[in-house]
């Protein structure tokens, strides 16, 4: 690899553990009951790390964490790390058979979870020869499963005892970091970066004009002369988002607090807020940030030092933007642009504040850095300024491919002619003529209607500068004629009425015409995921029963 002599001071255990003593007394995390100093989070790690040692794990294995928002999540994270092993982040969410494929393909020798969910881990324990040692934490319900207690194991590794510091595992920036990633399709495929990538690429955070990090001395510096501060992150850290965003909170000496509610409650979210005078709110699309605002205009003096609000996965819309400006004016809004395969890679280009909702389409341009560009059917980057819409795509700081899966990584990571490594983002878009890259959608869900594409985001993102639009997935349905409708299922505001000749409407001037939805479906709630991001799969089936019955409530 061409960063490899340079990059392997920059594990990522190497760069906590600078910083933890660097500021040792500061607060690192708030979960819950839970408050830990960055030195009782390294402390607690590093105890972790013994164990795992101790417990046969080897560098390089593959240990899998399945739980919920919860300190302890992040102490696994970081002790498995500390041994010189690979964190597997697994979905609470998952059902046997998906639990099955995420352990067996990742090859996980052990197995950290939650009292409550490693019950259905029981169930497929006889498929997974690989899997030798479990941890168990307590979750206040009854444990079924077979495993090792997780605080009697960090108990019984004090400071005295067990594998010392020392003895644990030399790391390196060379060493892997797994992140499954479930996409739209198929079973979850795990995305392999080496940490010094995904540190770059991810996770280092720095004020616009300063360079990167030379050394892990560095990192620790810039830690004790931060700003102390205090982001509440709403995603689950068994995803990118929120495990990116805790992790360069972390490395930057600041404080996470997380969520750790199992359901999104806008008052408890915003009271844990007020309680924690958090600066910053992690939160994913309109989903979250339309009843958090919402909340906010009943109770304005709620949150006085919260001063910015940051969106991944899908951009806040000019409606909900609006809604923020209205409980707050100076609040920050940011919209942030990446995945697991090509990491961070831009942010929304920040509106004009004069402008209207009439300017939805304008509010998805994002500034990216020199290793985005936008290709063409060959690979080849496409100039500023070019009408042709193409894949979004990174290069330089990528992934290795994914883990245990050779066609899928030729697929996503593929060669140009000058033999360079691109990492496919799976979304399609233009390139303004400033540069910044105009994001239009998921490919896998691009409909084609008589010819033409249309990108489902680009049409979602009109939708919802309608004032009577509470949420929207716009999707494809078959058609005799067209070969798929463009599809739209409809929740509404409060107090509003359906009108779909009136949102036709609005889309009409504002798109082209094989754009416009043929087809509105008005619901009572769009369903999202839990992370916020739309449920194409429920919205496709929706708009297959319904293709014969154009309204429907």
């Amino acid at each position: 690899m061409p960063h490899a002599s340079s990059d392997t001071p920059f594990s990522l255990p190497v760069l906590m553990a600078a910083v933890a003593e660097a500021v040792p007394e500061r607060i690192a995390l708030i979960a819950g009951p839970r408050r830990l100093t960055y030195r009782a989070l390294d402390e607690r790690a590093t105890r972790l790390a013994r164990h795992l040692v101790g417990a046969g794990v080897r560098p390089g294995e593959n240990v899998a964490i399945l739980s919920f928002n919860r300190a302890e999540w992040m102490e696994s994270f970081l002790g498995v790390l500390r041994a010189g092993a690979v964190p597997v982040n697994v979905n609470y969410r998952y059902v046997a058979g998906e639990l099955r494929h995420v352990l067996s393909d990742s090859h996980a020798a052990a197995l950290i979870a939650e009292d409550s969910l490693a019950t259905t881990v029981t169930a497929v324990l006889p498929d997974l020869p690989r899997l030798r040692h479990v941890l168990l934490l307590s979750d206040g319900t009854e444990r079924t499963a077979e495993g090792t207690d997780y605080e009697s194991a960090l108990a019984a590794q004090g400071e005295d005892t067990g594998t010392p510091r020392s003895a644990l595992p030399t790391t390196s920036g060379d060493d892997h970091y797994l992140l499954y990633t479930g996409g739209t399709t198929g079973y979850p495929k795990g995305v392999l970066w080496r940490q010094a990538d995904v540190f770059r690429a991810a996770v280092e955070r720095r004020s616009p004009g300063t360079p990167r990090a030379r050394t892990p001395d560095e990192v620790a510096e810039r830690a004790v002369r931060c700003f102390p501060q205090r982001m509440l992150v709403l995603g689950p850290v068994m995803h990118a988002a929120g495990q990116w965003h805790a992790l360069s909170m972390l490395l930057c000496g600041k404080r996470v607090v997380l969520s750790t509610d199992r359901s999104f409650r806008p008052d408890r979210v915003l009271e844990l807020a007020h309680r924690e005078g958090v600066h910053a709110l992690q939160l994913v699309g309109d989903a979250m940030a339309r009843p958090l605002a919402r909340h906010l205009l009943t109770e304005p003096e709620l949150c006085p030092d919260l001063t910015s609000v940051r969106s991944g996965g899908t951009p806040l819309t000019p409606a909900v933007r609006n809604l923020w400006k209205a409980w707050r004016g100076d609040v920050t809004l940011a919209d942030s642009y990446g995945g697991s395969e090509t990491g961070v890679c831009g942010s929304a280009t920040a509106p004009d504040e004069a402008a209207t909702v009439a300017d939805a389409t304008d509010r998805r341009s994002f500034t990216m850095g020199g290793s985005i560009s936008v290709l063409d059917d060959a690979l080849r980057p496409l100039r500023p300024g070019s009408p042709q819409v193409g894949r979004i795509a990174r290069t330089g700081r990528i992934p290795l491919g994914y883990y245990n899966d050779p066609i899928a990584t030729a697929r996503t990571f593929p060669t140009d002619a000058e033999g360079r490594r691109w990492a496919l983002s799976g979304d399609y878009g233009t390139r303004a003529t400033d540069g910044s890259i105009v994001l239009l959608g998921r490919g896998s869900v691009v409909i084609n209607t008589a010819g033409e594409k249309v990108y489902p985001e680009e049409v979602e993102a009109v939708l919802k500068a309608h004032p009577s639009v509470d949420d929207v997935i716009v999707v494809p349905a078959p058609d005799e004629n067209l070969g798929q409708r463009v599809t739209a299922l409809v929740s509404l505001a409060p107090g509003s009425d359906p009108d779909e000749k009136a949102l036709r409407a609005h889309c009409r001037v504002r798109l082209a015409g094989f754009k416009v939805p043929r087809t509105v479906h008005f619901v009572d709630r769009v369903r999202r995921t839990a992370v916020g991001k739309q449920d194409y799969r429920w919205a496709t089936s929706v708009a297959d029963e319904g293709a014969h019955s154009p309204r429907s409530r």
